[in-house]
C-alpha cells in the first residue's frame, strides 16, 4: 500500500527537474514549444510529494512525433488518463533510476489543463500567503488520508479552485 508523503520544499527538486529536462531535450527539443516544471515541486517554499511533474508543451500535430521520440528514450504512452488533451507517459523505474521519480505529460499549447498548471504554479510562486495555505491543506490531507490518493486530491480541491478563480480561470471548465 502506497503512503502519501508530503515534505517541506527541497531545492534539489529544481535541480532534478533540470536533469530530467537535459535528458529529454536532445530527443524532443526540436519538436516542442517548452518543457515546464509544474506541480508543487516547482514552487519554492511549498510542501510537496517528492515527485517532479513535467508538462511538455507542443503545437498541433506533434503528438505522434513526440510519442515516437519519447519511446526512443524509454517512455511509453499511457493515454490521457481521463484528462482530454493531456497525454501521460510512463517509464520503467529501473531504467530511469538515475532520475528522480517524475510524472511526464504532453499537452497541446492551448490545453486548459496546461493553462491551469501554469497559472497555479505562477500564482503560488508569487503569493507567500497562498503557498502557506496550500501547504497546510496538503499536510492535513496527507495525515487524514495517508493511503487514499483520491481523497487527498479531493481535499485539496477547494484551495486549488480558489486560486484558479483568483487567476481568472473557471476551474475544470473548458476555456
Amino acid at each position: 500500500m502506497r503512503t502519501i508523503i508530503v515534505e517541506p520544499y527541497n531545492p534539489i527538486w529544481a535541480k532534478e527537474f533540470e536533469r530530467i529536462k537535459e535528458e529529454l531535450l536532445p530527443a524532443i527539443g526540436d519538436d516542442v514549444i517548452s518543457i515546464e516544471h509544474v506541480g508543487s515541486t516547482s514552487v519554492m517554499g511549498l510542501w510537496a510529494k517528492p515527485i517532479i511533474d513535467i508538462d511538455i508543451v507542443i503545437c498541433d500535430g506533434k503528438l505522434p512525433v513526440i510519442t515516437d521520440k519519447l519511446a526512443s528514450i524509454g517512455y511509453f504512452h499511457e493515454g490521457d488518463l481521463g484528462i482530454t488533451g493531456r497525454e501521460a507517459f510512463g517509464y520503467n523505474e529501473d531504467e530511469k533510476a538515475h532520475l528522480m521519480k517524475h510524472h511526464l505529460y504532453v499537452c497541446h499549447q492551448d490545453n486548459p489543463e496546461l493553462r491551469q498548471h501554469l497559472a497555479l504554479r505562477d500564482f503560488l510562486r508569487n503569493s507567500p500567503e497562498y503557498r502557506e495555505k496550500y501547504s497546510n491543506i496538503k499536510i492535513e490531507m496527507a495525515k487524514k488520508y495517508p493511503h487514499d490518493i483520491d481523497s487527498y486530491i479531493k481535499g485539496k480541491e477547494p484551495v486549488i479552485m480558489e486560486i484558479l478563480e483568483l487567476c481568472g480561470i473557471k476551474p475544470w471548465q473548458k476555456q
